[in-house]
């Protein structure tokens, strides 16, 4: 980065340290940056320092929260007999968007990959047993990515689950809503098949 100046190019550096963050859009990314207002500049900064300060994971659930247990946790109208399992505090936003799931979450913070040497101790997955030897759960949703891992991790869980009676579900997947049979691949339409329903 020997063309910018030295403050220009750590900040260039830094940005394109980001996911999904290229050489060339940090490049755009900084230079707007720069050519913010000084309050708006300093906000931004504010609000990444007061993030990263302020998060923690919920101690309960392990989403990202500032209060603990969060506010899904604490809501006393959620349903407590169900918890949703996901990989990620990301998943559990994508989940709360469709405004129909009223039950608790449990976050996995990763899946099992033996190939990045993950395994079932590297993940939140002690604390989904506590919480199921604790509370009165009637059904445990099973929301992992839809790939290897993910389903590597949920066979896993419901292998662990199941000797306990509690109901043990997986999300469906499939074709997505407004999409061509014939752009599907093998995988998808397999999956689509089999979890059909009766109409």
């Amino acid at each position: 980065m020997k063309y910018y100046a030295k403050p220009l190019g750590k900040l260039i550096n830094e940005l394109s340290r980001l996911p999904g963050i290229g050489g060339k859009t940090a490049q755009r990314l900084a230079f707007h940056i720069l050519s913010m207002k000084e309050g708006e500049a300093r906000s931004l900064a504010d609000a990444i320092i007061d993030a990263k300060e302020n998060m923690k994971y919920c101690s309960v659930c392990g989403n990202l929260t500032d209060m603990d247990p969060c506010a899904i946790c604490s809501d006393p109208s959620r349903d407590r007999s169900v918890i949703c399992v996901v990989e990620s505090p990301k998943d559990v936003v994508a989940m709360e968007r469709i405004r129909e799931y009223s039950g608790l979450y449990h976050v996995l913070h990763g899946a099992i990959s033996p190939m990045e040497g993950i395994g079932p101790e590297d993940i939140n997955l002690k604390q989904l047993i506590v919480r199921l030897q604790q509370e009165d759960v009637k059904e445990v949703i099973l929301a992992t990515n839809p790939n290897i891992e993910g389903e590597a991790t949920a066979m896993y869980i419901a292998r662990l689950i199941k000797p306990s009676g509690i109901r043990v579900s997986r999300i469906a997947h499939g074709i997505p809503v407004g999409g061509d049979l014939e752009y599907a691949d093998e995988v998808t339409l397999l999956k689509a098949v089999e979890g059909r329903r009766e109409l």
